[in-house]
């Protein structure tokens, strides 16, 4: 597995696996996360995806139960985790709307708390999970300034934000930003053509990819073409057509990181498939073709 480096002091595996889904699983004993992250590390997939807010706030100590049970786990993995969301559900059940904080006393205590939970002393990189309407861009950047300089996160990032955003954080800030992580898939495609990539790519910043399959929607039953050329490649290369989407991704000069979520052993299990898959240009512009409903102009 590829290793990617993020700023001057971080690496991650080139393919992320993602803990939005993992308290939805009928088991969330220590010993079967303990078996998903290994089923991950078995693959060279070392990079763990989490946010306070996942599993209305459960998500990360499932985690962190887990390691506990296997403490040994937490030299073999980077953990990044996000925060700035507020929604009324467990720890912010008394809040009255769901909204966004990007204030140094709520990061300060989101991230004790994901600290606490995961029962990690810190996070390989931390993401603020949504743009602030509110921000104030010099608080939040002195911030994470301060974060990383204490060693309780070695790097920080953003999570879909546009450039504008992450120009105005970014320039409150000595502490360079790492990464945006977006969502990208063959049904979500705006990115490629609006400026977003491009911005990342002129900054040199690697982006994430989150829902690279588009949450399962890619294989509905209306996908037409691109469900049918999906298939034809997966075909080809023995893989099942989701390996062929994310291989599609990879196969972007930006070098996007996808981030995949499942539950499924087996699905766990073919993660890396994306990496047999070869994707040439005009490959890759049939997909896109197809994922757009016309031809480039």
């Amino acid at each position: 597995m590829e290793r990617v480096r993020l700023g001057s002091d971080l690496e991650v595996s080139r393919l992320v696996y993602g803990l939005w889904r993992l308290g939805d699983d009928t088991d969330t004993s220590p010993a079967h996360v303990e078996a998903k992250i290994e089923a991950c590390l078995a693959q060279g997939i070392t990079t763990m995806d989490h946010a306070d807010i996942y599993g209305g706030y459960t998500g990360e100590a499932i985690f962190g139960a887990a390691l506990k049970a296997a403490p040994a786990l937490r030299d073999r993995i980077e953990i990044i985790t996000k925060c700035g969301i507020v929604a009324p559900a467990g720890r912010h059940a008394g809040a009255r709307v769901k909204h966004y904080d990007t204030s140094r006393a709520h990061i300060t205590a989101s991230l004790e708390a994901s600290l606490r939970d995961m029962n990690v002393e810190h996070v390989d990189l931390l993401l603020i999970h949504r743009p602030d309407p509110l921000i104030d861009p010099e608080e939040t950047g002195r911030t994470l300034d301060d974060l990383v300089a204490s060693g309780v996160v070695r790097a920080v990032g953003v999570s879909n934000f546009r450039p504008f955003d992450l120009s105005l954080l970014q320039s409150a800030m000595a502490t360079p930003l790492v990464t945006n992580q977006i969502e990208l898939s063959l049904l979500e495609t705006a990115a490629f053509a609006n400026g977003d990539l491009a911005a990342l790519m002129e900054r040199r910043l690697r982006p994430m990819a989150w829902s690279p399959l588009g949450g399962g929607r890619l294989f509905g039953e209306n996908r037409g073409p691109l469900r049918t050329r999906l298939g034809e490649l997966a075909a080809e290369a023995g893989v099942d057509p989701g390996a062929v989407a994310i291989a599609w991704l990879l196969a972007h000069p930006a070098g996007i990181l996808p981030v995949l979520g499942t539950n499924s052993p087996a699905r766990i299990n073919a993660i890396s498939d994306a990496l047999r898959v070869s994707i040439d240009r005009q490959t890759w512009f049939e997909l896109y073709t197809a994922a757009i409903g016309h031809e480039v102009a």
